[in-house]
């Protein structure tokens, strides 16, 4: 499996928004820090999904950033992609880890210690974890965990714990004195003014 980064860009595929414009600003400031997550909304046929992933591979290859397809497992195999990550309604990491083979990457969404240590010991690489905030990009989630859930899931297992929701770079310090591994942004990036100065914001909060 490759070394994961600690920057999590998942795309950002609502009316209006372009993740590839996005992608393109990130790419140069985090490079290798960066993974990338192809996420599409659910009407999305798999060939838009499978179109975007293939355009997302070809430009983190050049600077060594690692991209994941959400759910559609099938698409990241056909793009090459390194791995994948699924839901609480996806596949069962251990049938998704089946699917994508042992050296594949493969992300598990936890919120609480039981379902993370289930989902390691399915063969998940590493566990995203929250809403830690309140966020408007996906509809439908639980209540925010805040820095004390993640502090909870952090302590139960031994794989990279990845922070979502309503994530920004203030927030990061108290995340990653939680245990957070490193953090998956959406709204932070594609509703940024300036998302290669955002990058670097969040980078150096999860540096220092």
């Amino acid at each position: 499996m490759p070394s994961l980064g600690r920057l999590h860009l998942i795309t950002d595929t609502r009316p209006g928004r372009d993740p590839l414009a996005v992608l393109r600003a990130a790419l140069p400031v985090a490079r290798a820090e960066l993974v990338v997550q192809v996420r599409v909304l659910d009407d999305a046929t798999d060939r838009e999904a499978y179109e975007l992933a293939h355009r997302v591979v070809a430009l983190c290859r050049p600077y060594g950033a690692t991209c994941l397809v959400n759910d559609r497992l099938h698409v990241a195999l056909a793009v090459d992609a390194a791995g994948g990550h699924v839901g609480a309604d996806d596949l069962p990491v251990a049938a998704a880890r089946h699917v994508l083979g042992a050296a594949a990457v493969l992300g598990a969404t936890a919120r609480e210690p039981g379902a993370a240590v289930a989902a390691v010991a399915a063969g998940a690489s590493y566990l995203g974890v929250g809403p830690c905030h309140a966020t408007a990009t996906k509809a439908g989630l639980p209540d925010p965990i805040g820095p004390q859930g993640v502090r909870a899931v952090a302590g139960a297992v031994d794989v990279p714990v990845i922070a979502i929701g309503g994530v920004t770079a203030a927030r990061v310090p108290a995340l990653r004195a939680a245990g957070a591994y490193g953090v998956a942004v959406v709204g932070a990036l594609s509703e940024a003014a300036d998302p290669a100065r955002t990058a670097a914001e969040l980078l150096g909060a999860l540096t220092c």
